[in-house]
């Protein structure tokens, strides 16, 4: 959860708490604060099997900017199941905007001499394709932004897209919104490993991103019985339901705000919406 902003009463137990020192929660459009004593709490971890004591891949980009149609990948990491990791840089053959540079670090300087990007993204898209065809589960956090980004290099690159349909993506910003729709407020990567316990070495760095999400995503299945014991085949079709329903959520707040609404059938892969803009 983010901290507050500005001034404001816990919604709690009402005490002042100043800008700075509490916590935002609730959806969107109304959010509010709490005092840190109020802040919610992960329940403990369950005596349960499920999918999260399997071995489980991890996937993350670092990137050109945000628009995952458009922008480029320049660093990433297939953490594998069995601890066969795979970490490089990629040269986009594009400049970095200084705004995405100030993110990750990454400069053309840094990316001079580093894997062109078909040869990076034509090795990204067959690791992809081993963990469908074993039936791995694949950890990626907002799977709708990296998975779609991996599939327009492909198209771009006239590399062979993996097969999608089969491939069991375990998206912890989407479980972790099935589960409390929302009302824990903002859940960034770093917010999420705050909530249950894991510790980040190194935001936006694509390692340290896909071995914190990874965690969460095991933690997210031991904490909570009610997902954690379900199959990856019916997770998967779970967080197709909770992504739309949390679309629905957010194109009534966009709606009445002026933002761009969201296709509630994009995950895991998004597609756009120029009739929705």
């Amino acid at each position: 959860m983010k901290p507050n902003a500005y001034d404001g009463w816990c919604a709690t137990c009402a005490v002042a708490v100043p800008a700075g020192s509490g916590r935002l929660t609730g959806a969107f459009g109304s959010r509010q604060v709490v005092c840190l004593a109020h802040v919610p709490v992960a329940p403990e971890r369950g005596q349960h099997d499920g999918w999260f004591r399997l071995p489980l891949a991890s996937l993350d980009f670092e990137t050109t900017g945000v628009d995952p149609h458009a922008d480029r990948v320049v660093s990433y990491a297939l953490l594998g199941p069995h601890g066969e990791d795979v970490v490089g840089l990629v040269d986009p053959g594009v400049e970095v905007p200084a705004a995405a540079s100030a993110v990750h670090g990454l400069t053309a300087d840094t990316l001079r001499g580093a894997p062109a990007s078909y040869e990076a993204v034509s090795a990204i898209a067959e690791w992809v394709q081993t963990l469908a065809d074993a039936g791995v589960g694949l950890v990626v956090y907002n799977a709708a932004y990296d998975l779609t980004m991996l599939r327009a290099e492909c198209e771009r690159w006239g590399v062979l897209q993996p097969d999608w349909s089969r491939l069991l993506v375990v998206d912890p910003l989407v479980v972790d919104w099935g589960l409390h729709r929302g009302t824990l407020g903002s859940r960034t990567l770093g917010i999420a490993c705050e909530y249950y316990g894991v510790r980040i070495a190194d935001a936006h760095d694509a390692r340290c991103d896909a071995v914190a999400a990874r965690e969460v995503a095991v933690e997210i299945g031991a904490r909570h019985r009610e997902v954690g014991e379900v199959t990856l085949e019916a997770l998967v079709h779970h967080q197709r339901g909770w992504f739309g329903e949390r679309a629905d959520d957010w194109n009534a707040y966009a709606r009445r705000a002026g933002r761009r609404v969201e296709d509630r059938a994009g995950w895991p892969l998004a597609v756009p919406l120029p009739q929705l803009v």
